[in-house]
């Protein structure tokens, strides 16, 4: 960035990002760790 954001810029763009999260929720996934066992078991099945 060019340079700081004032207390003002910065509580703005919190606000933003907030709003935008509130309108498209993101849907929480597996684990990290339950995602790479479903991935180790799909290796073992093809092997």
């Amino acid at each position: 960035m060019a340079g700081k954001l004032s207390k003002q810029e910065r509580k703005a763009l919190i606000e933003e990002v907030e709003k935008k999260r509130a309108e498209h929720p993101v849907k929480k996934t597996e684990s990290g760790f339950a995602t790479i066992d479903k991935e180790a078991e799909k290796l073992e099945d093809d092997k």
